[in-house]
């Protein structure tokens, strides 16, 4: 009896490290990469780093505790991280300060938190639902992952002061992303299921020994504190509309992943699983905007680590919650990881969230396409990343009020496609061609 209560405890804490670093892989990046866009200083991204440890370990035990109830990963929203990283490198051709973008942000960050927690406590679930179809989804899954991928894309090559690409670090980028990628698909599942950590370990102490020079400087240990790093809520209303919308499309990713686990569990979702974790979110969105954290949402990506681990129990997904709060109260290693060369960063994200791509591509399986029905994905899908691939400069002429919303073009492709749900009967199309055969 004692020997299997010991086999039981070494099986659970192994199994709680699998996620403790399942977790701190894909929370990582987030707080350093969005401090560099809006040009904080390190003792800022330290305290950044600090704080998204702990409320993202905090974040999963609430939701594992009393959200949906899964071993669900609780992490920074990739729709919102992306989102920050394009306001601030695009805040010069807006025309405002990053204090004025940070600020507005954040305003929007709290309205979406509050309307979030409203549409929880007042049961809103099934409006919510009837304007995100599966096809709205579907759309926002597929503009997430090129918005997420050029952003990365970009950023694993370092650009010279003269406006070119530094080509030794950029081909050490390269190297490291076939690197990730050679673990990801030789490394069978016991490796390939930490091949981001293992990218960002390696990468990182590869970098150090070949460009010693280039190393950042740690903080001087002064973690500084501060509410609104990004900047005080501000007025700026194009600015704010277009994180509030944001902020309330996140949801779509709460009734993705959600049901995606469910599945995997063979169970059924209810409105009460879906109306606490949305109540647990729009919580936590409120406490993002206030320590300038990225807002939270459960991770579709856990589905995948579930699946090869088989790590279906709650209670180590729960310890591995609380190790991972603990890591952010302690100064010297959070310093430790502000150094963190942001080319080794995005290397290892571009290559993990390559697997976004697969999940846009399964959320449409059983939807049948022809030549007209091909436009209720190709439409909103293609015109997004058109708007993407748009010098933001060139959207000088629109009023400031509209300008960060349709400048963005992950926002009016997700527009366009519930505009086009809810005024074409697309059921119609598809029989008539039946019919015609």
């Amino acid at each position: 009896m004692i020997t299997m209560l010991k086999q039981r405890a070494t099986v659970t804490m192994l199994s709680s490290f699998q996620w403790l670093f399942f977790i701190f892989a894909n929370t990582l990046v987030v707080p350093i990469s969005v401090g560099a866009a809006f040009q904080l200083p390190a003792e800022i991204i330290e305290m950044t780093i600090r704080y998204s440890f702990i409320f993202t370990g905090l974040a999963c035990i609430l939701q594992a505790w009393i959200g949906h109830r899964y071993p669900l990963m609780e992490g920074h929203s990739g729709l919102m991280w992306g989102l920050l990283l394009n306001m601030g490198i695009s805040a010069s051709a807006l025309g405002l300060d990053f204090a004025t973008v940070g600020g507005g942000i954040a305003t929007g960050i709290l309205l979406s938190g509050a309307v979030t927690v409203l549409i929880a406590l007042f049961n809103l679930i099934s409006i919510v639902q009837k304007i995100v179809t599966p096809m709205v989804i579907s759309v926002y899954i597929f503009l997430l992952t090129f918005h997420l991928i050029f952003i990365f894309f970009k950023g694993m090559f370092k650009i010279s002061e003269n406006g070119t690409i530094d080509l030794p670090v950029s081909l050490f980028s390269i190297g490291v992303v076939f690197f990730v990628s050679l673990l990801k698909i030789k490394g069978g599942k016991g490796v390939g299921n930490f091949s981001i950590l293992i990218g960002i370990i390696v990468g990182w102490l590869l970098y150090r020994i070949i460009f010693p020079s280039d190393f950042p400087v740690s903080s001087s240990g002064n973690v500084a504190f501060t509410i609104f790093p990004f900047g005080t809520p501000n007025l700026e209303l194009g600015i704010i509309f277009v994180a509030f919308v944001a902020g309330l499309l996140n949801l779509t990713n709460t009734f993705a992943s959600i049901k995606a686990t469910a599945d995997l569990y063979k169970e059924e979702v209810n409105n009460t699983q879906y109306k606490r974790s949305i109540f647990v979110t729009g919580f936590l969105a409120l406490i993002s905007a206030i320590f300038g954290l990225v807002p939270f949402t459960p991770f579709t990506s856990t589905i995948g680590f579930l699946e090869s681990t088989n790590l279906l129990k709650k209670t180590p997904f729960i310890i591995s919650g609380f190790m991972f709060m603990s890591l952010g109260f302690i100064p010297s290693f959070v310093g430790f990881l502000g150094t963190m060369p942001l080319t080794v960063g995005n290397a290892v994200l571009f290559v993990a969230y390559l697997q976004l791509f697969g999940t846009s591509l399964n959320s449409l399986k059983g939807t049948f396409f022809n030549s007209i029905t091909i436009f209720r994905i190709a439409g909103p899908v293609l015109i997004g990343v058109s708007i993407m691939n748009f010098p933001p400069e060139l959207f000088g002429s629109v009023p400031a009020l509209f300008l960060p919303l349709l400048s963005n073009g992950l926002m009016m492709g997700v527009f366009l496609s519930i505009f086009m749900e809810k005024f074409i009967d697309w059921d119609k199309f598809t029989v008539e061609m039946e019919v015609g055969k």
